[in-house]
Order: C-alpha cells, then structure tokens, then sequence
C-alpha cells in the first residue's frame, strides 16, 4: 500500500483504474503531454547541435560560420555541412552549348536536401532568431494539438517551404533555415485560434512585421520558403483543427498523409520541368 493525501492506496489498483481511464484530450485531440513542449524542446536541440556541427565541419574556418556573410556581416557563410545538406535547386552554367552543367543539387538526385535543409542555419543570428520564434509559437501548438500532431505540422510546413524553393528558388544559390517551418507554425497557431473563438490581434502584425522583412530583404531571406511553409501550415492546420469530433483522427490522419503526396506531386511536377542534366564534352 501507498501512502496516499487521504488513507492508502494499493499500487495495483491505481494501474488497472488508469489503464480503464480515457486519457483527458485537447479539443484538437492532442493529450495533456503535449503541453511540456517536449517536441518542441527536441526540434530546439537538434537544430543547435546541427549548427554546432557544422561549425566544427568548418574546422579553422569555423568564425565564418557564425556571421561574417551578407547584411553587414549579419548572416554566417557557407560551411562544408551547407554544401552537403542545404537546398540547391540545381546548378546551371553557360557554357554556350544551352544545356546544363550537373553538380551536387536536388535536380541531380539528392533529394534530401529537401529536408536537411530545414535544420541548418546561417550564422548564430539566424539560428537564434528561429529558435526563439520556435520556443514561443511551438509550445502553445504542441500543448494544443499533441505531440505527434505538432510534430507532422511543423515537417510538413517545412517541406512545404523547400518544395516551392526548390521550384522558383534561383539555380546555384543555397538556401537553409527552419524559417518555412516556423511561418507554417504562424499560421496554424491563427488556425488554432479562431477555430477556439480566441483572438488573434497578438499574432497577426507579428506575422506581417515578418512578411514585410522577408519581401524587404528577398536578396538574403529565401521568401519562396517562407511563403510555402505559410501556405502548408494552413492548410493543415485547417485539417487538423475543424475535423469532427467522432472522425477526427481518421481526417486528421488524412489530412497529414494527403498534404504528403500533395507535397510529392508538386516537387515531381517542378522536378520534370527542370532543364535536362548535361555534360560538358
């Protein structure tokens, strides 16, 4: 027997009555263990242990990863693990022949870049930004949808952002940043809101300050990213948010896997109308 706040409790009936008990569910169907923002603390680390990592790839160059770059040295430059890992639509060059050179790219078969690209950073300041952004919008979505919702909204709105840099991204020019997450966090945590009658007047200029300096500063910040994670994190944060109650996982469910292949279809289409892989004689 426990010792219990009154008289004892016996070990074995407090197992068996909390396997019979329905777990307390969010209104979106997420339990209460989202609300210690474990997937968001995980998302957090792994980013920084990317970044940390390649600093050290960079060796005795690793001072230029952490700024140095452009806006005045605000951003970091290229590091060897940005070479191998961030979003490269494909290389092209003139070579007077009108065909393209292929190099290390997403149009040449290294389609992961698609998704290492969202866990790297250039520079701390870049790194801090979208990790603070994360720590704020992340735990009230991950304490209202759960952990494995959270977690399928924010890849997906990632994704959502590489898949339209990947189709009108400029050739040659590398992009990374969880910064398509994160705009997909934005406009689910709006979803989110309505959907509980809440207001949404603290999030809304937040999310234009940020439109407004993403167009302002289209040179540096990859807005194609941005806008796609906008528009993925909408899109299934409506899904996951206004499902009925009595289908709500199965359309939720639904939801995830249809944004998926909605996903793959686009990046496939955007796939074939990239110019033709040649080489040089």
């Amino acid at each position: 027997m426990n010792e219990a706040s009154v008289g004892f409790q016996c070990p074995d009936c407090v197992r068996s009555g909390t396997k019979t008990q329905r777990q307390v569910r969010t209104a979106f169907g997420g339990t209460r263990a989202g609300a210690e923002g474990t997937v968001t603390i995980t998302l957090i680390v792994i980013n920084v242990l990317v970044f940390v990592i390649a600093l050290i790839s960079a060796g005795r160059d690793a001072a230029q990863g952490l700024g140095g770059g452009g806006l005045g040295g605000l951003i970091g430059g290229l590091t060897p693990l940005h070479r191998w890992g961030a979003l490269v639509p494909y290389f092209a060059t003139d070579n007077g022949q009108g065909f393209r050179v292929a190099g290390p790219s997403v149009a040449d078969g290294e389609y992961y870049r698609l998704f290492t690209s969202m866990f790297l950073h250039f520079g701390i300041l870049h790194l801090a930004t979208n990790m603070w952004a994360l720590w704020v919008v992340g735990r009230p979505l991950e304490a209202a949808l759960g952990r494995w919702r959270f977690l399928a909204l924010y890849l997906l709105s990632g994704l959502g952002g590489s898949v339209l840099a990947f189709i009108l991204g400029a050739p040659n020019t590398p992009s990374a940043g969880a910064s398509g997450a994160i705009f997909g966090l934005f406009a689910a945590l709006i979803v989110v809101l309505r959907r509980l009658k809440l207001s949404v007047a603290g999030i809304v200029p937040v999310l234009v300050i940020n439109l407004v300096i993403t167009f302002g500063f289209s040179s540096y910040i990859s807005w194609q990213a941005h806008v796609g994670g906008l528009v993925t994190g909408a899109i299934v944060a409506v899904g996951l948010a206004y499902a009925p109650q009595k289908q709500r996982t199965a359309l939720q469910t639904a939801t995830v896997v249809g944004a998926l292949v909605l996903l793959t279809v686009i990046f496939a289409v955007g796939l074939s109308q990239v110019p033709q892989v040649g080489y040089p004689v």
